[in-house]
């Protein structure tokens, strides 16, 4: 299992070794030893999330509010997404910035996000099922999103199916309307750098 920490600081690539035969596929999906050595603490699981998408279906940008906001072990067991990290932690070297991973049911990678960050995918074929492990559960009054589309952001979402054939971006209604990274910010929805890694440091 080989981790690569991404341009975003505190987000990672996963990638696990496959053990293939006649039979079909094993690998380590998550290992506690390997997270903890790249990380520097290791996962507390609060709850696991399962979802299936369309092809073209955006979820995101989410994030929680910090303390303790969310972190994510997301997988990609069926299908394939665009897997997108988004730093949205005010007073960051790399606030506004992204990166992505995509994630399949070929190479089986991970991506982890650490709390603080913002997290949203693109499904590039039906039914591609997404599977996070997240360090706290879900509390609709911690919640929030950025408009994934939002033009300062500048993601470079997908314009192709893994099939080939044209992609066409589908949003739900409370996404599309999200605020931008800057609404987010003047609103006092985003996290402070200072705070998120005062947060982290009780972790260690």
């Amino acid at each position: 299992m080989q981790f690569r920490e991404l341009t975003i600081p505190g987000s990672w690539e996963i990638t696990p070794q496959q053990f293939g035969d006649p039979r079909g596929v094993f690998l380590e999906l998550f290992k506690e030893d390997a997270f903890v050595e790249a990380v520097g603490h290791p996962l507390d699981l609060k709850q696991a999330n399962c979802s299936v998408s369309a092809a073209g279906v955006v979820r995101g940008i989410h994030f929680a509010d910090v303390p303790p906001s969310q972190a994510k072990y997301v997988t990609c067991p069926s299908g394939a997404v665009l897997d997108v990290v988004v730093d949205i932690r005010v007073g960051s070297p790399t606030f506004g910035q992204w990166d992505s991973v995509l994630l399949d049911d070929v190479d089986r990678r991970a991506i982890y996000l650490s709390e603080g960050l913002g997290h949203a995918f693109c499904a590039l074929e039906d039914n591609s099922t997404v599977v996070y492990l997240c360090s706290a559960g879900y509390a609709p009054g911690r919640e929030h999103g950025i408009n994934p589309l939002s033009p300062e952001l500048g993601i470079e979402w997908p314009t192709t199916a893994r099939n080939g054939s044209a992609l066409e971006l589908l949003l739900s209604e409370k996404d599309s309307a999200a605020p931008s990274l800057t609404e987010a910010k003047d609103q006092g929805l985003l996290p402070s750098y200072d705070d998120v890694q005062a947060f982290l440091a009780t972790l260690q």
